[in-house]
């Protein structure tokens, strides 16, 4: 029971510094990148310079990553409500369609008229979603690339499902995905499946992973009633 609450209260001294950290970082590169751009507009030929291009992306990788920082040390803080969760899918659906048809992206859906209506905080739910099929999208390098999503509702509770005919990975990078800051892509913060299993654990569900390098990935969520 001691160990539990000095678990506790480390979790909560962790919160409390990351969220002093990500504010105090977020105004000062807030106001640099206000200042450089104000500066390009002065003096547009800075556009020009080769390092400019490679100064303004570094500042917006900075300001991504405190975003996502921000967001984990927020995963657990919930505001649920009653949600249908078939109108949430196909909300989240129909706003990620148009970049995945921009990229020649198949997205293929198979979800339920009805199902069972979940106590979720919408906004949190909208963003592991999102992060998952961004995930899937960035794991896509080929020509014929197939995003499906999926839901049903299953004895005690409902499973959705997020899959792609990606790039795959290895038994050891499975292994380490949920780990903070770990990313196998070029870019990204590695932070994005983290969130998305604390958000999703937060609601007392369950994040699974399956995967086979060069064939796709599966992402199962799975929420009891």
């Amino acid at each position: 029971m001691q160990e539990n609450l000095t678990l506790e209260q480390q979790k909560k001294e962790l919160q409390m510094t990351l969220s002093k950290f990500t504010h105090e970082i977020r105004n000062p590169v807030a106001l640099i990148q206000s200042e450089l751009q104000m500066l390009a507009s002065a003096h547009p030929e800075l556009n020009s310079y080769d390092g400019w291009y490679g100064i303004m992306e570094n500042l917006e990788h900075i300001r991504e990553l405190l975003n996502e920082l921000s967001r984990y040390n927020n995963a657990e803080h919930l505001s649920p409500v009653q949600t249908d969760i078939t109108l949430l899918l196909k909300s989240i659906i129909r706003s990620f369609r148009p970049a995945l048809d921009y990229l020649g992206i198949t997205l293929e859906t198979d979800i339920p008229q009805t199902l069972p209506l979940l106590c979720l905080d919408q906004t949190k739910i909208h963003q592991a979603l999102l992060n998952l099929l961004r995930n899937a999208q960035e794991s896509i390098q080929h020509s014929h690339g197939v995003i499906s999503v999926t839901a049903a509702a299953v004895t005690d509770g409902i499973c959705i499902s997020v899959r792609d005919n990606g790039c795959g990975m290895t038994d050891s990078q499975i292994k380490n995905v949920f780990n903070p800051f770990v990313t196998y892509k070029p870019t990204g913060t590695g932070l994005g499946l983290p969130v998305t299993r604390q958000i999703i654990e937060a609601h007392g569900g369950s994040l699974k992973v399956r995967s086979v390098p060069g064939k796709g990935t599966e992402f199962q969520i799975f929420f009891r009633l």
